[in-house]
């Protein structure tokens, strides 16, 4: 594993990896691994079939536990290194029973993780020198976000919040719920917690000007043009982190980063990663 990356707790692993397998497993168990003699035991290999980021290595530890307690994983590319096609990310030595009633279970949240942390990679690489950060949001699978953002962190990327509870984050429903910028902004100042970060969303250089003297910890500059981004930029005066959001793809990152902004937030970087290919063999 990547020295600086903080690996998730098992506590917070486990649960998606058993939900995960019991769904496998169905009413009987695996009725294949029948065939297998009890006692045999077998060792393989996991190896990408394409160039990538890992991210993920724990949810086949624990899949791996699950049914073998005594198996064991030798981890040679760690969450957060790359790997490269053919090469061995880990070997494994379990009962072959466990082993291949766990296969897909591991193999679908690691190379799931593996994509979300190698899409990642790219856009990251594509700001690389700006200044900038790129950061997701929530928009992630149900019951798997902990997991797909720890794989953004593995990508090099930045989490946005996790959750409703994180912050309060004014959208555009909020602005015209409440009846406008400067209204929402006034009454998240009166309820947030000395620990509260507030950030507001715009979406012109008009609703820019009045949250201003608000002072909000961020403001997102949703689908402004690049001129606007600028214009932004300038007229913030760094006083206030500014965040870009919406529509942004790899081509026009750079352009984005380029203007200024201090993040930049990529929904697909979980919702629309590409799994990657990654395979078991014995």
């Amino acid at each position: 594993m990547n020295s600086e990356l903080q690996p998730l707790p098992d506590l917070l692993v486990e649960p998606v990896v058993r939900a995960a397998l019991a769904e496998d497993l169905g009413r009987a168990g695996d009725v294949t691994a029948a065939l297998i003699d009890a006692d045999v035991r077998l060792k393989a290999e996991f190896a990408a079939r394409q160039p990538g980021r890992i991210a993920g290595l724990v949810c086949v530890r624990l899949a791996l536990a699950a049914l073998d307690p005594a198996a064991t994983l030798e981890i040679l590319v760690g969450d957060g290194q790359d790997a490269e096609p053919g090469r061995p990310i880990a070997r494994v030595d379990a009962n072959a029973r466990a082993l291949l009633s766990a296969e897909r279970t591991a193999l679908n949240l690691l190379g799931r993780l593996s994509g979300v942390a190698t899409l990642t990679r790219a856009y990251v690489q594509a700001v690389a020198g700006t200044g900038a950060m790129i950061v997701d949001t929530r928009k992630t699978t149900p019951g798997l976000r902990a997991l797909e953002k720890y794989a953004v962190r593995c990508g090099g990327g930045v989490n946005h919040r996790f959750g409703l509870d994180d912050a309060i984050l004014i959208k555009d429903n909020h602005v015209a719920a409440t009846g406008g910028v400067a209204e929402a902004l006034t009454r998240a100042k009166a309820i947030a917690g000395h620990l509260t970060p507030i950030e507001v969303e715009v979406d012109g250089l008009d609703q820019l000007e009045q949250a201003l003297p608000f002072a909000p910890n961020v403001i997102m500059l949703d689908n402004f043009s690049l001129g606007d981004l600028v214009r932004a930029v300038a007229m913030t005066g760094g006083r206030v982190r500014l965040e870009a959001s919406g529509g942004v793809t790899l081509d026009t990152v750079r352009a984005i980063a380029e203007t200024g902004v201090d993040a930049i937030s990529v929904g697909a970087l979980t919702h629309s990663a590409p799994v990657l290919d990654i395979g078991l063999d014995a």
